[in-house]
């Protein structure tokens, strides 16, 4: 048998088998050593690391934290640390999200407006409509006053030609029946008056185209050179607006007659 020491113990046995039994026993010694080494020298690390007001004794204990939190795809944490959310994942960033509510918020907004807009319009239109039909419906029955009123002022010159016939039947006097006469055209101006008629006076005015029509000329002294002579129809106007202009004789001077002639 050949033996041969490795820190003690190595040997070859009978057969030509080397032994390993000593040299397994040695390498465990000598790394329990080197761990045991190690693991002074990391306490003693440790220690210099904590502060000096703290007890030889009192050995600091180690809080394991563990984190939980779960990140969603935008890169927040979630709020509910392990457990596993309903919620279906986002596909959108926040902005984007909030960017859509202001545009939907916006166009509602919009809509709004416009169905106020529309209703203030129908409001409005009705209100013209009824207002128009008014004021047609006061113009209508004011006319219809009006006329009423006219005509009622007319009556009585109707009643003065019915006297006017029956003074002349029953006496047969022709001054009776003038009277009758002048009390219908007193009636009917009167009338006339009423409704805002006003007669255009000719007689001795000078002739004036805008209200006199000159039906023929007559000789007359110079100084009456342009007069109005006679009046075969009077004239009438309402207001400003001519109704019919007054029919009449015009006066000329005797040489601007005979020029005329010539």
């Amino acid at each position: 048998m050949l033996n041969r020491g490795l820190s003690g113990n190595l040997s070859v046995r009978g057969n030509g088998i080397t032994s390993i039994h000593g040299l397994r026993l040695t390498g465990m010694r000598f790394f329990r050593r080197e761990k045991k080494k190690r693991d002074m020298a990391e306490r003693e690390t440790t220690d210099s690391d904590w502060p000096e007001e703290l007890d030889a004794d009192e050995t600091p204990s180690k809080i394991r934290v563990n984190d939980r939190r779960r990140f969603n795809p935008d890169g927040e944490v979630s709020a509910r640390g392990g457990e596993e959310s309903n919620e279906e994942p986002r596909l959108k960033p926040t902005y984007v999200e909030d960017l859509e509510a202001q545009t939907r918020a916006a166009e509602q907004k919009a809509a709004d407006v416009q169905s106020r807009f529309e209703q203030l319009r129908a409001d409005l239109k009705q209100e013209t409509d009824e207002l128009r039909q008014r004021l047609a419906r006061s113009a209508d029955e004011r006319v219809a006053r009006e006329r009423a009123a006219f005509i009622a002022s007319l009556l009585p010159v109707v009643d003065n030609l019915s006297r006017a016939v029956e003074a002349a039947e029953e006496h047969g006097s022709q001054e009776s029946l003038l009277d009758g006469l002048r009390g219908t055209i007193a009636g009917f101006e009167s009338a006339l008056a009423q409704a805002g008629v006003e007669p255009i006076e000719a007689m001795g005015q000078p002739f004036n185209p805008e209200i006199h029509e000159a039906v023929d000329t007559v000789e007359v002294e110079p100084e009456r050179e342009g007069t109005v002579t006679a009046q075969y129809s009077r004239g009438y106007r309402l207001g400003n607006q001519l109704l019919r202009p007054a029919r009449v004789q015009v006066g000329r001077a005797r040489g601007a007659a005979q020029s005329a002639g010539e």
